[in-house]
């Protein structure tokens, strides 16, 4: 009985946590570099879209059966919704293999981790003497760094769009107008306005370099955000009621990940289109129809 009474006072109960982390948890590592579950889950949405394709490929024929009918359709339907962005056939066939590549990465990516069951597989981990479960699996879009590269490419590949579309120099001058400033002395005597415009279209240019970096922001917290708030409606849901409850909850999130795949895609569209634009140009056409009107 002594013996029994010594075990059980050594016995020590340690809590299990089922906390959802801001950040993604680390599974593996391969050498220096740390598998998460979040790129472990990236992973398999590359598997499936890839697997999904390979497949369609195979049964692609002259004559579209079901599935390649109803591709065809979402393609189109997709190139079209495009096209109303860009308004401008040439620049949306440019953009549309990497806007609908970026919109299906991250709605299967969003959907990958409503899946029942997925994210119940994991394992025990104790850290501090609090024991915490870790999910091998969680949506790749709930972790900050997966949502922020993808904004930082978007943003990074819209200006090499814009530099490609309408020249380098063209390009420099939206951010760093010095063709404003170099107006002031060419077009002082005709338009004397120009002394207050110039000036003002100049530092319009500055802001909107910051504005490309107020972009990356945007995209990345919104998804990230978005997703991330969903994961912990849900597991919250499921702690406090059974399965039925929770029910109503997973398929707005359903809904919710493809609005939010839809919303990144679409911005990624308007980057890219507000990127191949020259506002010089239109400048110049306001600037030929003021003189027509005036000398009228």
């Amino acid at each position: 009985m002594e013996n029994t009474n010594q075990i059980q006072n050594n016995i020590v109960i340690q809590p299990i946590s089922h906390d959802v982390t801001i950040y993604a948890e680390p599974i593996f590592s391969i050498g220096s570099f740390q598998v998460t579950n979040s790129l472990l889950t990236s992973w398999l949405t590359v598997l499936i879209i890839v697997s999904f394709f390979l497949v369609l490929k195979k049964k692609m024929k002259k004559v579209p059966g079901k599935l390649q009918n109803l591709f065809e359709i979402i393609m189109e339907g997709a190139l079209s919704l495009c096209d109303q962005v860009t308004n401008d056939r040439k620049i949306s066939n440019k953009i549309f293999p990497l806007v609908f590549s970026l919109f299906l990465f991250i709605l299967v990516s969003n959907w990958l981790g409503l899946v029942p069951g997925l994210g119940s597989l994991g394992f025990n981990a104790t850290e501090g003497g609090i024991t915490s479960f870790v999910p091998l699996f969680r949506s790749g879009t709930a972790d900050i760094n997966t949502t922020l590269a993808f904004a930082l490419m978007v943003v990074i590949a819209s200006n090499i769009f814009g530099i490609i579309a309408i020249g380098s120099w063209k390009f420099f001058n939206k951010y760093v107008n010095l063709k404003a400033l170099g107006s002031i002395f060419t077009k002082v005597r005709k338009d004397p306005t120009v002394l207050i415009v110039a000036p003002i279209t100049f530092f319009v240019g500055i802001l909107e370099l910051i504005g490309e970096m107020a972009k990356v922001a945007s995209l990345s917290f919104r998804l990230f955000g978005n997703v991330f708030a969903g994961e912990v409606l849900l597991v919250s849901m499921s702690a406090i009621f059974a399965y039925i409850v929770p029910a109503p909850f997973l398929f707005l999130e359903v809904f919710v990940g493809l609005i939010q795949a839809l919303i990144f895609s679409l911005l990624a569209a308007v980057y890219f289109t507000i990127a191949a634009q020259d506002h010089g140009e239109h400048e110049e056409e306001h600037g030929h129809s003021k003189e027509k009107l005036v000398h009228g």
